[in-house]
């Protein structure tokens, strides 16, 4: 299972995040401060670091130098949204950099992205009665091969990696049509309708009435 270590002096926002990504099916540890940070990856293995910058003691930027030279791929979570920062951000190592306020969604996105950029995602996937080969992109159904179109096979990605979390339409439009949604939800509720029925998750993606669908479990 994938370790993901939240390094967050706010404890609201830590538990958000914390709630989110084990929801989502990851191994989650959350300190509060630099020396907490320290000293939990000396003693843990973890595949991904979210790091504020503004911490207690010692702050993200100083923590990068003694995350860097251990390989851990690091997505920085700050208030400081001006270009200088960001810049310093990437330039001390880290790889990606996400400002306060963000959405949820944004950020399960964005670790989905750099760990599979980083090649430390899961290879298997399994939600019920489905498993999910991502190397392949192949989905069985109780053993037994279940034939999906490219963009059904990125939908069912994006519920199981989203799972009890509601995805707004225009969400999803942008997530796997990659443009800019225009308002129009036929071509987003054909897509789900049919992936849906594919795998026999009628009762598990539910729509949620004005905003989207949800995968429930």
């Amino acid at each position: 299972m994938v370790r993901i270590l939240v390094v967050e002096d706010e404890q609201a926002i830590s538990n958000l995040i914390a709630v989110n990504l084990r929801r989502t099916g990851y191994a989650c540890d959350c300190v509060y401060d630099g020396m907490s940070a320290a000293d939990a990856l000396e003693e843990g293995a973890y595949d991904l670091v979210l790091l504020d910058v503004m911490l207690p003691e010692v702050d993200g930027y100083e923590l990068m130098g003694y995350i860097a030279p251990l390989g851990i791929p690091v997505i920085f979570l700050t208030a400081k949204a001006s270009v200088a920062d960001r810049v310093k951000g990437l330039r001390l190592g880290a790889d990606d950099y996400l400002t306060k306020p963000f959405e949820i969604i944004e950020l399960l996105a964005r670790v989905e992205t750099v760990l599979r950029r980083c090649h430390k995602t899961e290879q298997f996937l399994t939600e019920g009665d489905l498993v999910i080969d991502t190397a392949s992109r192949t989905v069985k159904k109780n053993g037994m091969a279940v034939n999906l179109t490219n963009k059904e096979y990125e939908l069912l990605l994006l519920f199981v990696r989203n799972k009890n979390i509601a995805l707004y339409r225009e969400t999803i439009y942008e997530r796997i049509w990659g443009g800019e949604y225009t308002g129009d939800s036929r071509t987003v509720d054909l897509h789900v309708q049919r992936m849906r029925r594919k795998v026999g998750w009628e009762d598990k993606i539910v729509t949620v009435y004005k905003v989207g669908y949800r995968l429930e479990g």
